[in-house]
């Protein structure tokens, strides 16, 4: 595990993003403009969903990927619900269902990390894996706005009981929002490009592939060196905000949910008979959180909830935890699993 990570390490990308780590630490003004920047998030969905398309024409959906769609799937309904029951006896109750909508949804940045280290290691996987990472970005969302719609609703039933008691009237509780919450999930800009992109590559196939080979796989890694560096400004750039400072156990869970996560995902992923390769996607996926999606919905649908503790978890703490250790070490565990 030791040498693979120091592999990692090594690696010109995952090198990029420690850079913009050390930058973002030191306060040098180095920045990637905005609008750059968000061409090359577009540019990562489109090449993601483009690959896991053209793979899916040529391969097809065997019974294997249906199986880890299904996994996938599992988890995603899983994590949610496993991160709030731990988290609402230790921390505020929306602040719980904040993150736990957060980590049960998953991080494409680091899906493509791990895919860029199997690719290195020559451990190959399903196209279906992209397949996989889109459904598994709603579920989470459901979940989260269910919880938080219940919790309201419990806190509006107590007083709201007793006056309609004393009163002689009808208790009231908060509709549901959950419909208008779920159409922004699936209409979100990058979820529609990743999945636009996905159904673009499946129907165009590998002769359309071959024909945007230069743009988005030659150039791919470099782009990729790229974003990560942005990643690692904003992640160094975190540590010295106020809102970084977090309680111990929300630190702590940031960081030991991940590993744990990941291993269940690889059990789960022997049980179902999956691939190497599948696993360990699956294992990066259900052990990422989401750091753009799911907190840019929530701070709207979840607003008792502190934006600065969800997303400072999520893109502080876990995603650099996956990029650099995570993945390594979900590499290792499924090297002993599938002996």
């Amino acid at each position: 595990m030791l040498e693979a990570a120091g592999r990692n390490l090594l690696d010109p990308v995952i090198l990029f993003f420690v850079l913009g780590v050390l930058a973002g630490l030191i306060r040098s003004n180095l920045e990637m403009p905005q609008p750059i920047a968000k061409f090359l998030s577009l540019y990562l969905l489109v090449a993601i969903g483009l690959k896991g398309g053209t793979t899916l024409a040529v391969e097809g959906l065997s019974a294997s990927g249906a199986m880890a769609v299904l996994a996938a799937l599992i988890m995603a309904v899983s994590v949610p619900i496993i991160t709030y029951g731990v988290l609402k006896r230790l921390v505020d109750p929306f602040n719980a269902a904040a993150v736990a909508g957060t980590y049960g949804s998953v991080s494409a940045v680091t899906f493509i990390a791990a895919q860029q280290f199997l690719d290195k290691n020559g451990i190959p996987f399903g196209g279906y894996m992209t397949v996989a990472m889109v459904l598994m970005e709603t579920p989470a969302i459901i979940l989260a706005v269910t919880l938080v719609t219940l919790l309201r609703a419990k806190q509006a039933v107590a007083p709201v009981s007793l006056s309609a008691a004393a009163a002689d009237q009808p208790s009231v509780i908060p509709a549901l929002s959950i419909g208008r919450v779920v159409y922004e999930a699936l209409t979100y800009g990058g979820h529609v490009l990743l999945v636009g992109s996905l159904v673009i590559g499946f129907v165009a196939g590998a002769p359309g592939q071959d024909a945007i080979r230069p743009l988005f796989s030659d150039l791919f890694k470099g782009i990729l060196a790229f974003f990560l560096l942005d990643m690692g400004l904003l992640v160094g750039r975190q540590f010295g905000d106020a809102e970084f400072r977090l309680e111990y156990v929300l630190t702590a869970f940031a960081l030991i949910a991940p590993p744990l996560y990941g291993s269940l995902a690889l059990l789960l992923a022997r049980v179902f008979a999956l691939a190497q390769g599948d696993a360990v996607l699956l294992a990066a996926l259900s052990a990422s959180a989401s750091y753009i999606v799911v907190p840019a919905i929530l701070r709207y649908a979840v607003p008792e909830a502190r934006p600065g503790i969800y997303f400072t978890m999520a893109l502080g703490l876990t995603f650099p935890f996956n990029i650099i250790a995570g993945i390594p070490l979900y590499h290792a565990i499924s090297e002993l699993l599938w002996r």
